[in-house]
């Protein structure tokens, strides 16, 4: 078992630096965008995994790699081992515990974030790591950064992607919610077991706003015409069962095939029965199977520069460009900006509303 040592750094403006970090294997905190439900500051844990668990053995062609969990997870549950990520990868991995983290059934103060403010969480955990890495002057490769997770972890990914999309070289959706549905927003009978709590009463402080469930729809034609334009060179992988309720299949279904329409760099393995192996995949369920091997067999080829996919981005990251990105909706706009690197999320209504 990982032992990690605590330490806690307050993110500045990137010009003065968020603080040194740690020498070896570690969590420490950062804040975080306040939560409307939770007005105040907010932090979250981030977990840094370094390869051997040592910071001197990051060297030129390391990448970095967003290892999230599931819904109802903390640090990497339901995601990889990071002992096996950062050997297989040479990654620096980071797990963070965003918005929400831990037992859905004992938290009560607002519905579940969907990843919004969970993708902007582990998008600071990730420009956090990269800015300081910049700054002790520790070479790196900035063009090899991976996001991946299992379940809500899966779908915080594919936001992370839709939010900062010149960051990412590959991304690997393992089981993850493509879109938030009536079904699950309104937890509606004969459909998956999910229960985000949200409410359809426009006077209620958890009612969903039409706009805010377009922005949640991974497959919205609209906004993967707006990634496209914006220039995402990420190798996005989708792993989904054939056999899976939870997180429904045929919304999978649907999600890659308006990502193959925009001519995104998209590959998807519906997992059959024929494929069930016992070992790497167990079921065609939610579960599927061991997601740590999931993520080598479908990633590693564009991340091990000895593969023919092997696949390095071209653009800077979101971080350095510090240009908002923009997603319009029926109701106004989603702005996620990123002044001084660090990323924050708003929403504009229409000047009529």
């Amino acid at each position: 078992m990982l032992v990690f040592t605590s330490l806690i750094l307050v993110l500045g403006n990137f010009q003065s630096g968020w603080g040194a970090l740690p020498e070896n294997d570690a969590s420490l905190q950062i804040e975080a965008q306040e939560w409307s439900f939770a007005p105040g500051p907010r932090q979250v844990t981030v977990y840094l995994y370094y390869p051997g668990g040592k910071l001197e053995n990051v060297k030129p062609e390391t990448g970095l790699m967003l290892n999230l969990h599931n819904w109802g997870g903390t640090n990497y549950r339901g995601a990889g081992d990071p002992r096996q990520l950062t050997a297989k990868l040479n990654v620096v991995v980071i797990s963070v515990d965003y918005l929400q983290s831990g037992q859905w059934d004992q938290q009560q103060k607002g519905p579940y974030d969907f990843g919004y403010l969970q993708a902007i969480d582990a998008l600071r955990a990730l420009s956090h790591v990269y800015r300081e890495l910049v700054a002790a002057n520790i070479d790196f490769n900035t063009r090899r950064i991976m996001a991946s997770g299992g379940s809500g972890g899966g779908n915080v990914s594919l936001m992370c992607n839709k939010f900062a999309p010149r960051t990412f070289s590959c991304v690997v959706d393992i089981c993850g919610m493509p879109r938030l549905s009536d079904d699950i927003a309104y937890n509606q009978p004969g459909g998956s077991k999910l229960d985000a709590r949200y409410s359809q009463d426009p006077q209620s402080p958890m009612f969903l706003a039409p706009g805010r469930q377009e922005l949640h729809y991974i497959g919205n034609q609209v906004h993967l015409q707006k990634l496209k334009e914006m220039g995402n060179e990420a190798r996005i992988v989708v792993i989904h069962g054939t056999g899976d309720d939870i997180c429904p299949y045929p919304d999978a279904v649907e999600m890659v095939e308006h990502m193959k329409q925009t001519e995104l760099n998209i590959e998807a393995f519906f997992v059959k029965e024929s494929d069930l192996d016992g070992s790497v995949f167990k079921s065609t369920g939610h579960s599927l199977g061991d997601r740590t091997q999931m993520m080598l067999r479908y990633g590693e080829k564009y991340l091990n520069p000895e593969s023919e996919h092997y696949y390095e981005r071209q653009s800077q990251t979101d971080f350095e460009l510090q240009q908002d990105v923009i997603y319009p909706t029926s109701d106004g706009q989603y702005v996620v900006s990123y002044p001084g690197g660090i990323p924050s999320i708003r929403f504009e209504p229409h000047p009529e509303q």
